[in-house]
């Protein structure tokens, strides 16, 4: 009980310094939601890729913890990957500030001295050009030099066609974040079977989508970097003989692993995505860049999450139809085969979609500002505070397909992501 007070306590602090730093309105009143939460067999936590727009997800993942939510099962693609090593990797007293330190560390310049805060500040709050201008400058100093404790340009840098190592074809080397990951995450812990975890990748060779999983694996740092090594900026990472890329090459969303998983169990999933599916038609070449991104990597989680619903509406009434076969049909081998496919497992998807801001360019996945990391994680932390808030978004769904999805953005305002 004393750890859990202290652990609050972090919290608190963490989050009047986000409202501060992000300029967020001052933390309202906070409903512990964990009693809620206790209805479920898993809660889950899923994250999408998206480099430096990840500080989103730190935000949604401090106010889950401000309300007393604690996720069974973490699974993460590309920056969603690092993000649940540290959540898993950590005591949930501590993973607010180790998610804090990270951010902190990474979003600053590889080499050079970071800006002064105050010039900072007023460079980022500037007028829209400025800050426009600004938040660009800060993505070319990523290209130019990399991030503190991330990564950095390899030097030389590689020749197009010269052939090498697959652990050297790349424009930047990652050796930074395995010391970054390696100081602030416990992979004892990740392993110990307390939080289950899953990080998805492809393999380059076979070309498959697969998902290291500690029921499976004793994940090491490898394995997250993996989820992560996005080409060819980030080369393959060699597991066990096998070369591994980000897996948001291929899909960039883990829900689909969560809610399939077999055998099926009553799910609360909060699914953080850094992408919006939607959003406004682009009138110039540098907007198309970002809007392409957008469409490619939210890998239309609303579509996936739509098949979802439908495929378990399927296996739910096939239950009710079971339920009232005679009992002499019951050795009936289409019975056992209609049983054997028929689920009674009631799911709820909470969606969390980052909103693109007006002074965002086609950089934005890679524009590490210190102020900028902030006000995504003020963003997170908003949304999942005001997700909470609504009455009965916890509960079970009481209808025909034991399944149901909430947006606060789209059921708030009549669009969503």
């Amino acid at each position: 009980m004393a750890q859990r007070k202290k652990g609050q306590a972090q919290s608190a602090a963490v989050g009047e310094e986000t409202a501060v730093h992000g300029g967020a309105a001052a933390r309202p009143h906070v409903t512990h939601c964990g009693s809620e939460s206790q209805q479920w067999e898993t809660v889950a936590l899923t994250l999408q890729g998206g480099g430096a727009l990840g500080a989103y997800q730190a935000g949604v993942y401090e106010g889950l913890f401000e309300a007393g939510i604690s996720p069974n099962w973490i699974a993460g693609i590309s920056i969603g990957a690092l993000n649940t090593a540290l959540i898993a990797g950590n005591a949930p007293e501590h993973r607010v500030a180790r998610l804090r330190e990270f951010w902190e560390t990474i979003c600053q310049p590889a080499y050079s001295p970071p800006l002064p805060p105050f010039i900072e500040h007023a460079l980022f709050n500037a007028n829209a050009s400025v800050r426009k201008t600004f938040t660009a400058m800060q993505a070319a100093g990523a290209i130019v030099e990399g991030q503190k404790g991330f990564f950095v340009p390899r030097f030389p840098p590689p020749l197009p066609n010269a052939s090498g190592h697959p652990e050297k074809a790349s424009y930047y080397d990652t050796k930074p974040l395995k010391v970054t990951l390696e100081r602030l995450c416990d992979f004892d812990r990740i392993n110990s079977g307390e939080t289950r975890v899953s990080v998805g990748a492809v393999n380059v060779g076979s070309g498959n989508f697969v998902y290291f999983d500690n029921t499976t694996t004793r994940l090491r740092p490898e394995h997250f970097i993996a989820s992560g090594s996005l080409p060819p900026g980030f080369a393959a990472v060699e597991i066990d003989g096998e070369y591994y890329w980000d897996g948001g090459l291929m899909s960039n969303t883990p829900l689909y692993e969560v809610i399939q998983t077999t055998p099926r169990r009553d799910t609360l999933a909060f699914q953080v995505d850094l992408w919006s599916a939607r959003g406004p038609v682009p009138d110039n070449i540098v907007d198309v860049q970002g809007r392409m991104k957008d469409i490619q990597y939210s890998s239309r989680t609303r579509l996936v999450t739509d098949i979802l619903q439908r495929s378990q509406r399927y296996r739910h009434v096939l239950r009710e139809v079971l339920d009232r076969i005679a009992p002499e049909h019951a050795n009936d081998p289409w019975v056992a085969l209609a049983d054997e496919l028929s689920c009674s497992r009631k799911y709820n998807v909470i969606h969390l979609i980052y909103r693109h801001k007006e002074y965002e360019g086609h950089f934005k996945d890679y524009q590490f500002g210190i102020s900028t990391m902030r006000e995504h994680w003020t963003s997170g932390l908003q949304d999942i505070r005001a997700s909470l808030a609504q009455p009965g978004w916890l509960d079970k769904p009481d209808n025909d397909s034991g399944f149901v999805t909430h947006d606060i953005h789209r059921d708030m305002r009549g669009h969503g992501g």
